[in-house]
């Protein structure tokens, strides 16, 4: 039997989750006891996701948003020819499920990469309360950009000409998406397949494999399997930016 959704208390989230987008979104030096309670009651824990178990499928209805609490999760869509397009990664304190906002079949597939946990938020709960509460709603608009701009990054990555470029970049912004939650931004780990990473970046998975080989052996990287520390943040930003040298031409 499946147990129904319980509700969260957003003064448990932000004692025991620092990492959660709810700690923005709810605004707690700014909303009131009774606006927190209101928000209290739209916020919905789902049970803990498995790895490989999938949050929402693409082409059916889901009028919510997500967010991770732990763990990571992997967006991706079915293309014409019937392959599969990675679209992004989700880390903790990040959103899914902003495709889906205006009764809309999703346009991707969530899945989990590794156990993890999200909370639900029913979309028409969130407006309704939202149009009551303008800080709340300015609130939302501003998750909502920015989530919206880190999309776009992936179109960033793809015009990048050198591969180097596009893998840099990447791990650079899970290095400041990992800062923005107060973690260790020199510390990642990658959750993904080094084929997601590829498939993300458009490449094959053996030039995935010998980049990461070469940034380690320029001491940019120490990489242990999935577990990879950024050991030289200037020289990482600099390929990023596609200003690669002799050093780094693979």
């Amino acid at each position: 039997m499946t147990s129904s959704p319980e509700v969260v208390q957003l003064s448990e989230v932000r004692a025991s989750c620092t990492q959660c987008a709810w700690q923005t979104l709810c605004l707690p030096a700014s909303l009131d006891g009774t606006n927190l309670e209101r928000l209290d009651e739209v916020v919905r824990k789902r049970r803990p996701l498995r790895r490989g178990e999938v949050l929402y499928r693409e082409g059916l209805r889901h009028a919510a948003l997500f967010v991770v609490r732990s763990g990571t999760l992997k967006t991706s869509t079915t293309l014409a020819d019937g392959d599969t397009q990675v679209l992004g990664f989700h880390l903790p304190g990040e959103i899914v499920g902003f495709d889906g906002l205006v009764d809309e079949p999703h346009h991707s597939t969530a899945e989990a990469l590794e156990d993890s946990s999200v909370c639900e938020v029913p979309v028409a709960r969130l407006a309704e309360i939202a149009a009551q509460i303008p800080l709340l709603q300015q609130q939302v608009y501003r998750i909502m950009g920015r989530e919206f701009s880190r999309e776009q990054m992936h179109a960033v990555m793809m015009g990048r000409r050198h591969a180097m470029a596009r893998l840099a970049l990447f791990l650079h912004g899970l290095s400041e998406r990992r800062r923005a939650c107060n973690h260790d931004p020199d510390s990642l780990h990658l959750s993904m397949s080094r084929q997601d990473v590829a498939n993300y970046l458009g490449l094959v998975i053996e030039t995935v494999s010998r980049l990461f080989s070469r940034l380690q052996s320029l001491g940019v990287l120490a990489v242990d399997r999935r577990a990879v520390r950024i050991l030289d943040h200037a020289a990482l930003a600099e390929l990023a930016q596609g200003e690669e040298d002799s050093r780094a031409t693979a």
